[in-house]
């Protein structure tokens, strides 16, 4: 869950995008005239908040569904389920140089996008200004930012239980098939992290092209509680579950947890969450499905995915980040398994890596942009303008 910035917030009222010109042409020699485009549907008009879904759909047919890879080549089918009419709220961040979009035209090929993912209680908007940075800086990619289920705009994408680690992973899967993108990177902070090690182990196999996954703060098993003053995810959902559905104001959710033992930066990050509902008398209504959540932080603690670590698939890099004033997330034990998986993955021809961002607690995109950046950018040097 990351704290409150300036850019962090879950929803946003935006004007509806009606018509975009993706063939312009750019010099690359004009850098600093160079800015990315963020794609989005029009506005929902019953939150008002602005939404990237897929199209919809009233039929309530069964149709074979396929299990959604990293790559689009190579496929698995699964029993036969009813349909989705739609997967997860997202937005597309594209640098400058990218021409493509899989609404208006196909018949380019997809440029190389990275996906990014929140952690528990989080949105897309927590990445937003980190992904506006990296498309000025490698123009040719683009930035694909997701509102996990439950939380967010994809809270009004109703979905089926269970709500888990693996199921979350799969709505990605399915999102990036839709989309007919290939991921090459995928970022995942926290809880994302474990999403985004469930991708890689549901993903078809082989895959189409080399993929670089990044786990932020995040160890692939137990999930070790925080000490003093630090991070409370499960206690912080238990007492959200115990505030009323509507509130008049931020500033009494902000004194009640508060009175709790939170911070204040965490307290003033949570109401972030908060947004108006329609009713006359100005009340405000979470932006979240915290029962859901709760399934979801429960499965995040169960999770355990050192299979996929200690027997990397042929083509995936995976990248551990541990934030430096984060150790109580860290056991020793967790260190040394990531280290004899490196030499056992550079023997198999695949990778592990650990890294260690200085300057930095839980919430690494905040705590220290700049060091993270420097750190991700050697997954983007490739593909530079």
């Amino acid at each position: 869950m990351p704290p409150l910035t300036n850019s962090s917030t879950c929803f946003t009222a935006a004007t509806a995008v009606n018509s975009l010109d993706l063939n312009s042409t750019f010099s690359s020699n004009s850098r600093k005239a160079i800015t990315p485009r963020i794609l989005r549907f029009a506005q929902n008009e019953k939150f008002n908040v602005s939404r990237l879904a897929l199209s919809h759909s009233s039929r309530a047919v069964k149709v074979r569904t396929i299990s959604m890879a990293l790559v689009r080549d190579t496929v698995e089918l699964k029993a036969d389920v009813p349909s989705s009419s739609s997967i997860l709220a997202y937005d597309l961040v594209q640098g400058a140089l990218v021409r493509w979009s899989s609404v208006m035209d196909r018949s380019l090929p997809d440029p190389p996008t990275a996906v990014f993912l929140h952690g528990i209680l989080g949105c897309r908007k927590n990445w937003g200004t980190f992904a506006k940075r990296l498309a000025r800086e490698f123009p040719m990619w683009q930035f694909l930012l997701v509102d996990l289920r439950c939380h967010g705009d994809s809270t009004s994408i109703k979905k089926r239980g269970p709500h888990t680690v693996a199921s979350a992973a799969l709505d990605v899967l399915k999102l990036v098939r839709e989309l007919r993108i290939t991921p090459r990177v995928l970022v995942g902070h926290s809880f994302g992290g474990k999403v985004v090690l469930s991708m890689v182990d549901q993903a078809a196999k082989p895959l189409a092209r080399p993929v670089r996954a990044w786990i932020l703060d995040a160890t692939p098993g137990k999930v070790r509680a925080g000490g003093d003053g630090e991070d409370h995810p499960e206690e912080l959902i238990s007492l959200l579950n115990t505030l009323p559905k509507e509130v008049s104001s931020k500033k009494d959710v902000l004194k009640a947890l508060i009175q709790q033992g939170f911070s204040n930066d965490v307290a003033q990050w949570v109401v972030t969450n908060l947004r108006p509902t329609s009713s006359p008398n100005s009340r405000l209504s979470w932006v979240f499905d915290l029962k859901g959540i709760s399934e979801m932080y429960q499965s995040y603690e169960e999770t355990n995915l050192w299979k996929v670590v200690e027997d990397v698939p042929r083509g995936v890099h995976i990248n551990f980040l541990k934030a430096e004033r984060s150790l109580h997330r860290w056991a020793l034990e967790d260190l040394q398994r990531i280290h004899v998986a490196e030499e056992l993955a550079a023997e198999e021809g695949g990778g592990v890596e650990m890294h260690v961002l200085e300057d930095a607690g839980h919430w690494v995109h905040t705590d220290n942009p700049d060091g993270l950046f420097r750190i991700l950018s050697s997954s983007f040097q490739g593909n530079k303008a």
